[in-house]
């Protein structure tokens, strides 16, 4: 249970590591004033992408395409392969000029600016593609998983929860309607005998309801401390943050419930890449070999991407380099039960590039059970083999992980069927 003498102390920390996120009297505040909705980037889904825009006044096909690789990304490990290729130079490598990359808060503006073209490469949760292509006629293309797991669920310290079981009656924020998490949460939810919803703030729930809520991955451990909700599912390190800053406590890995599942997938506009596959090749050359040396140092990498590095995400380094390593080799998951399956291998984050078909297809099927805001019309008539033959590119992939093969050690990659595997779920 919470003890509540240190709750200043807990804001404190939090807005000195989050630098502008949601305090919990600021969070309070916006709540009870209707606001948090908006700050929240609640946007209807639907009305996002009102129509497909043009390259934002650029056609790649003639030469004021300047071919400058232009990066968006929200302060999670997901965007560690773009952020580390941007790094360590290997865009340059590949004799392609690179900006600047571009923090981005939460979801909707960055799939907006996306949309706008202010942004030619981006990591977006693997269902948002599905829904710009199907639902809005937007030509989003994957090109590349962005990495694999890296994802929790942690409940405050005010409330009792062993198991999933136990959540019943409780507040859940979740990063965006269209993403694993919510797929994943829901899965476990369902096979816990608890129903999702989503409703107002104070209406009342059922025993068995779970009221579900979009929250930015910044402002979900403040609003832990806060108690202003009782648990979230997000990408690392707000995990870690979670644990280290608002001391709530993890339930279980994600990783640990489908094994090495893709949650951001590294994605570009398919017009520029049909356009220009020269430069569309180089970059994903520079992705995948990043993704490789990431796995391969995933301490070194955390204190880069750490405030204390080189500043990409606002977290410590000591948080972010928790939330890439800590895992199996801590008793205290396995004896909690956050991880139940420490057979399979995984780490708490990896990188593997390869979009697996078979992952595509599952989500899809996915999807269809799972509760969102807006029209999902679209997802009834969807054909799983279709989509993942039409949304993702292979091509140009598996010529960068011709080059780059230090995906080989990855966690579930079996080099006997390299591009192939079957999907493991289990509750």
């Amino acid at each position: 249970m919470c003890n509540c003498d240190n709750h200043h102390d807990i804001d404190a920390e939090l807005d000195r590591i989050l630098g502008g996120s949601l305090s919990r009297r600021t969070f309070l505040r916006s709540a009870a004033a209707g606001s948090l909705v908006a700050g929240a980037g609640l946007t209807a889904p639907g009305s996002l992408l009102a129509q497909q825009p043009d390259l934002g006044g650029v056609d790649p096909e003639v030469d004021d395409f300047d071919g400058v690789v232009r990066i968006g990304y929200i302060p999670i490990t997901d965007a560690a392969a773009l952020l580390v290729a941007h790094s360590e130079g290997y865009f340059e490598d590949e004799g392609l000029e690179v900006a600047e990359p571009q923090l981005i808060r939460g979801w909707s503006p960055l799939i907006e600016s996306f949309a706008a073209n202010r942004f030619n490469l981006v990591h977006l949760l693997k269902p948002i593609p599905l829904w710009m292509r199907y639902q809005n006629n937007f030509p989003a293309k994957i090109m590349s998983w962005a990495h694999t797991n890296g994802s929790a669920v942690v409940t405050g310290r005010h409330v009792e929860v062993n198991d999933f079981s136990d959540m019943g009656g409780m507040s859940v924020a979740v990063p965006y309607w269209y993403s694993m998490h919510n797929v994943v949460m829901q899965m476990a939810l369902r096979d816990a005998g608890l129903k999702p919803v989503i409703k107002d703030q104070g209406d009342d729930l059922a025993p068995d309801e779970v009221n579900l809520m979009l929250m930015p991955p910044p402002d979900m451990p403040p609003a832990l401390a806060a108690r202003s909700i009782d648990a979230f599912i997000v990408a690392e390190p707000f995990n870690a943050a979670g644990e280290m800053l608002a001391h709530g406590n993890l339930l279980r890995f994600t990783g640990d419930i489908w094994k090495n599942h893709p949650c951001c997938v590294v994605c570009m506009n398919e017009t520029l890449t049909d356009r220009q596959p020269e430069w569309t090749q180089k970059t994903m050359n520079a992705v995948v070999r990043a993704q490789g040396h990431i796995q391969d140092n995933k301490k070194e990498v955390a204190h880069l991407l750490s405030r204390d590095g080189k500043g990409y995400l606002p977290m410590p380094s000591g948080v972010v380099e928790r939330a890439m390593t800590n895992y199996a080799d801590d008793s205290t998951y396995i004896d909690s039960g956050a991880i139940r399956h420490a057979d399979w291998g995984n780490g708490r984050i990896d990188f593997s590039p390869w979009p697996y078909p078979s992952a595509t297809k599952m989500l899809v099927g996915a999807m269809n059970e799972t509760l969102v805001g807006g029209d999902t019309t679209f997802l009834s008539g969807l054909d799983p083999q279709e989509v993942a033959d039409d949304l993702v590119n292979y091509e140009f992939v598996e010529k960068a992980m011709e080059k780059y093969t230090a995906w080989h050690n990855a966690p579930g990659v079996d080099m006997d069927s390299p591009f192939a595997r079957e999907e493991v779920v289990k509750l």
